[in-house]
């Protein structure tokens, strides 16, 4: 049997895969097919694949802007007529929980994936075909590439073309299992977009362990069981990636990097030592997810603090979950922190990671993640935000605010107590919410971060917008820099910060 995986890329709380990102998804269930004996050959196309084939008739608009909607082609795209007539499993990688604004990829909605496994089944007419469903769209939670919106439902007219979910076939959420598949899979990577161009940009998000002791009211993690990958099954998989190519990692697929192995530092150095040790060709080694509560409480934060310093790469973030620093809405929604314990956390990171590093970024800064629509949310709300914004950011450095609305998922608390209530009520005060934290929070910040005539180093030149070109660092939530030139893409480039946008660079090429 031949089996296609469709990656329709994916985004949720623990675990992004979105390009230049491969997520876990597609890596375990390639391990997967193959450990089980399910397919002797596994193809892997992009949602852009199959969009360019079936939606876009091959006739793309040429224009001054890259069409992200089919950037990210695969190499398989020439055979792609051969590959969907010979395969007879196709399993759909979808699902978005946290949607975010994406530089270069646009995840697929299951409108456009239901058209385009229509034209598969009246083009194979096949009846022996099966169709399987995995990500975040296979939680049933439903998946929205936007906040402030209920989400894009899984209906019956959407599943009627699939014989069931990934659970039900592969058991990829099994880490006993997993420790093999995510070897045994690792070379579907080869066949990514962005593994095959010249510059190389892929960058593989790497779970840790899943679920989450606390009870946010929007979030699904906490329906997972919380538990831990060991270090050795972690540094294997990153291993057998390095080995074949892949140069930049996100140890991404947690809720909390500190509370790994209960905030064990001696733990936390064993794994980052260990990546290290066995993989020096390593460029970009970020985390991402962090609770402030466990920076703060960690009996060992400190010892953790230094290790991220000393063993990942320049321009890491902890993306603190911060959401509100309103307490009635913190308590309303039972958020994991308090203001104060926020301000002590960024207190503490800037203390060891405050530094710049050779790439010209800082080595790791705190990033502060705000909701708009969150249960008992007033004007009062974005009074408190911005009154501790400005008390945390007086003396400390903060690399990224994060601002969206929030999504209202099946299953939630969010959804009993108020379902969009509050995203109706204050809508209207949004955007001036927003630009206020963006004039008088983000700018003056960026500025403090990176100087004019700063030095940003290794940028990938990604798309263009008429005559400018968008750039950016390998890593997690890497800033985006426009430079008034219509260059090559995919190329690395080294920059001097010529001014500040709200929340990106202009630069000019150092040649």
């Amino acid at each position: 049997m031949k089996a296609v995986i469709i990656d329709c890329y994916t985004d949720e709380p623990a675990g992004l895969g979105v390009p230049p990102y491969i997520g876990t998804y597609p890596r375990y269930i390639a391990g997967a097919l193959k450990k089980e004996k399910k397919a002797e050959h596994v193809f892997y196309l992009t949602i852009d694949d199959l969009r360019l084939k079936y939606l876009f008739d091959d006739n793309l608009k040429v224009s001054n802007k890259t069409n992200i909607l089919a950037k990210n082609i695969t190499p398989n795209y020439k055979e792609i007529f051969n590959i969907i007539e010979k395969s007879d499993l196709f399993i759909v990688n979808a699902g978005v929980h946290t949607p975010g604004k994406y530089l270069s990829a646009q995840p697929g909605t299951l409108a456009e994936i239901k058209k385009i496994i229509d034209k598969i089944i009246d083009e194979k007419q096949k009846n022996n075909t099966r169709f399987i469903l995995t990500g975040p769209a296979g939680s049933l939670h439903g998946t929205r590439l936007e906040g402030g919106k209920f989400a894009e439902k899984i209906d019956k007219d959407f599943m009627a073309n699939f014989t069931e979910i990934n659970e039900n076939y592969l058991d990829i959420n099994n880490y006993e299992k997993i420790k093999d598949y995510s070897t045994a899979g690792a070379d579907i990577v080869k066949q990514h977009p962005d593994f095959n161009s010249r510059a190389n940009f892929l960058t593989a998000e790497i779970e840790t362990g899943k679920g989450c002791s606390g009870n946010c009211s929007f979030c699904v993690e906490p329906k997972n069981r919380m538990e831990f990958r060991e270090q050795k099954d972690i540094i294997s998989e990153i291993k057998a990636l390095h080995d074949i190519g892949v140069r930049h990692f996100r140890l991404g697929k947690q809720t909390c990097f500190y509370s790994y192995k209960r905030a064990n530092s001696s733990e936390i150095i064993k794994l980052l030592r260990g990546i290290r040790e066995a993989c020096p060709k390593i460029k970009t080694l970020h985390i991402d997810n962090v609770a402030p509560n466990a920076v703060v409480n960690a009996k060992e934060s400190e010892e953790i603090t230094k290790a991220i310093v000393e063993f990942c790469t320049p321009g890491n973030i902890a993306a603190f979950g911060v959401e509100s620093f309103d307490n009635e809405v913190i308590k309303a929604n039972n958020l994991n922190s308090d203001p104060e314990t926020t301000l002590k956390a960024v207190e503490m990171i800037n203390k060891h990671g405050a530094v710049r590093g050779g790439n010209g970024m800082h080595k790791f800064l705190p990033g502060i993640n705000l909701l708009f629509g969150l249960n008992k949310e007033s004007k009062k709300t974005h009074e408190e935000n911005m009154r501790w914004l400005e008390k945390i950011t007086e003396k400390n450095l903060i690399r990224r605010i994060n601002i969206r609305q929030v999504a209202i998922l099946e299953g939630t608390p969010l959804l009993e107590l108020c379902g969009n209530k509050y995203l109706r009520k204050n809508k209207k005060y949004y955007w001036k919410w927003r630009e206020e934290i963006r004039q008088k929070i983000d700018f003056p910040m960026l500025k403090k971060l990176l100087p004019e005539g700063t030095i940003m180093k290794q940028l990938r030149t990604e798309i263009h917008d008429g005559n400018t070109t968008f750039c950016r660092q390998a890593g997690t939530y890497p800033l985006i820099v426009g430079v008034k030139q219509k260059l090559e893409l995919d190329r690395i480039v080294d920059i001097k910060v010529k001014s500040h946008m709200l929340r990106s660079i202009v630069g000019e090429i150092v040649e």
